[in-house]
């Protein structure tokens, strides 16, 4: 199992730019594929990126294509959320996830068994 605790979320005004992180307990953080997803107000959680065991691989959601980055350190066992050009609608709680896909070296689905509790992020207009 892996343990996941998000950090960096916080209030931010319109296009402005926020890094937010995941770190995960355990020696095998290099096994995991990561995701980022948040869930706005009265909205359901969305995926937001990946990022492939080594990082050589991404992909971002067509919302926030342009302006999110994904990245990670396996040496800190954290994986990173680069988020600049903030908008309103950016607002929602964001969370990290982890999984270890048999067949694929990134996902977009929520089918990810390891959940950290969310980081809040809002962005003011």
């Amino acid at each position: 199992q892996v343990q996941l605790v998000e950090s960096g979320g916080g209030l931010v005004q319109a296009g402005g730019s926020l890094r937010i992180s995941c770190t995960a307990s355990g020696r095998t953080f290099r096994n995991y594929v990561m995701g980022w997803f948040r869930q706005g107000p009265g909205k359901e959680r969305e995926f937001v990126a990946t990022i492939s065991r080594i990082g050589s691989r991404t992909s971002v959601a067509d919302s926030v294509k342009g302006r999110f980055s994904v990245s990670r350190d396996n040496a800190k066992n954290t994986v990173y959320l680069e988020m600049n050009s903030l908008k309103p609608e950016d607002t929602a709680v964001y969370y990290c996830a982890a999984a270890t896909p048999m067949y694929s070296d990134i996902l977009t689905s929520t089918e990810y068994p390891y959940w950290g509790q969310g980081t809040q992020v809002t962005v003011s207009s």
